[in-house]
């Protein structure tokens, strides 16, 4: 087998793994066109340390490097948000879903299919209004199936607060769902 080039090994090795990185890079900047910026610096970043990732750990040190960009650019373009990361709304602006690959049913009917897309809506909302670190978390364990190690990996975190980040930010989930289904049978929806 010919030795292949440093590029073609970085192209076989991150590149299947864009999308996980881009979808974290939106969550954690709350818009489409930041977070194009974010993974611009970040693939450059991840191809200049190539050299540092260890074979099988393509996916979390990938992912590291783009929540570390992700920080980086809050800091620099808005940093009002790196302190009050959770106070500003998603932009959806180019009419993508942030968990549009969580929900692949078929619509069996309008009815249902209007019903899961009002879902889907209700869960962007409650996921884009957790705090950071939580959304992170869920981000990167139920969106992105991450196992805990690999998450305390991207985060530089132990293991125990991971699961502590992501039991609160469930709790936290469940309790807006909640809320927002009682408030719907108060009105007779």
């Amino acid at each position: 087998m010919p030795n292949r080039s440093p590029a073609t090994r970085f192209e076989e090795t991150v590149l299947p793994h864009l999308d996980a990185a881009y979808n974290l890079a939106r969550w954690l900047t709350r818009n489409h066109d930041d977070a194009q910026d974010v993974m611009q610096d970040a693939v450059l970043r991840a191809y200049r340390f190539f050299g540092g990732c260890r074979p099988g750990d393509a996916r979390p040190w990938l992912l590291r490097i783009v929540r570390n960009a992700a920080y980086d650019w809050l800091r620099a373009n808005r940093p009002a948000e790196v302190r009050g990361f959770a106070d500003v709304a998603p932009d959806d602006s180019d009419g993508t879903s942030y968990t549009e690959d969580v929900f692949h049913e078929a619509a069996d009917d309008p009815e249902a299919a209007t019903l899961r897309a009002a879902d889907r809506q209700l869960l962007n909302r409650l996921i884009a209004d957790l705090p950071a670190e939580y959304r992170e978390a869920v981000v990167l364990r139920e969106l992105e199936d991450l196992s805990y190690r690999e998450i305390a990996d991207v985060t530089g975190v132990p293991v125990g607060t991971v699961m502590s980040r992501l039991s609160r930010a469930r709790h936290r989930l469940q309790d807006g769902w909640n809320t927002v289904s009682k408030k719907e049978v108060g009105r007779g929806a």
